[in-house]
């Protein structure tokens, strides 16, 4: 199949055969992505289903819809569920990071105010932050696009966030073993992992010490000091390799 434009809706938008497109959607689709009636493109609802579709000329008061023509099976998704918990960057730097992790693979974003957190965003960022992450998901062809937490304090994250997972804190200056090290050697079935970044300066001792009594784990991502919003993306693709690629080698730190 040649490559095809993608696109998000809701669920409760696909209505047997047909899929009711908004007037956003519909600009969209034929004046950014350029389609005509008879195009086709594919539809996906974000929570791990997708459909090949094709635009339909109507009704005039619904001119442009369109109608599935059959459902689509992918595998672009991690065979691991990945959360990054992120205490937020300064600036927009968190953008790019939602961007990249999304492509990478990341399940579920949990960005945390921590000790040296000098951003405090409002509910438009988080808006932002979705819209990015489905955009980056259709650009992707992921079949889901992650779950964006509201930002909300790392003490009071550790003390609710009670998940069965595999934690990890990264941590810098201090012995620790290698992610890549601790990943070894892949259960299975994969456990759900969860990954915690610092912000620019790191985490303090204390935060590090709450993270730990709650079972996180401290990693180092290697000998370099990375900024804080190069980590997240080191750390994906260090799982993002690893699990696609079945490859248990073990790189010692």
């Amino acid at each position: 199949m040649p490559q095809l434009q993608r696109i998000v809706v809701a669920p409760q938008q696909i209505q047997g055969q047909q899929i009711r497109l908004n007037p956003e959607q519909i600009h969209y689709l034929l004046r950014v992505l350029r389609l005509k009636v008879g195009d086709r493109f594919v539809a996906m609802d974000g929570q791990g289903h997708s459909w090949l579709a094709i635009l339909i000329e109507t009704a005039a008061s619904a001119p442009i819809r369109a109608e599935v023509l059959e459902p689509l099976i992918s595998h672009t998704e991690l065979p691991v569920m990945t959360t990054l918990v992120m205490a937020l960057p300064r600036g927009t730097g968190f953008d790019e990071v939602v961007r990249q992790v999304t492509e990478l693979g990341v399940s579920t974003i949990a960005p945390v105010i921590s000790d040296r957190t000098l951003l405090h965003p409002g509910p438009q960022k988080l808006e932002r932050w979705r819209r990015i992450a489905q955009e980056a998901a259709e650009q992707s062809e992921r079949q889901m696009v992650p779950t964006i937490l509201e930002p909300t304090p790392l003490v009071k994250y550790l003390k609710t966030s009670h998940t069965p997972a595999l934690k990890y804190i990264c941590i810098t200056r201090q012995s620790a073993p290698h992610l890549l090290t601790c990943l070894h050697p892949l259960p299975v079935p994969p456990h759900p992992i969860q990954i915690a970044i610092g912000p620019e300066g790191g985490w303090t001792a204390g935060e590090i010490e709450q993270a730990i009594a709650t079972g996180y784990q401290p990693v180092s991502l290697g000998s370099r000091i990375l900024r804080a919003v190069t980590a997240p993306i080191v750390a994906l693709s260090l799982v993002a390799a690893l699990y696609e690629t079945g490859d248990d080698r073990v790189v010692e730190n």
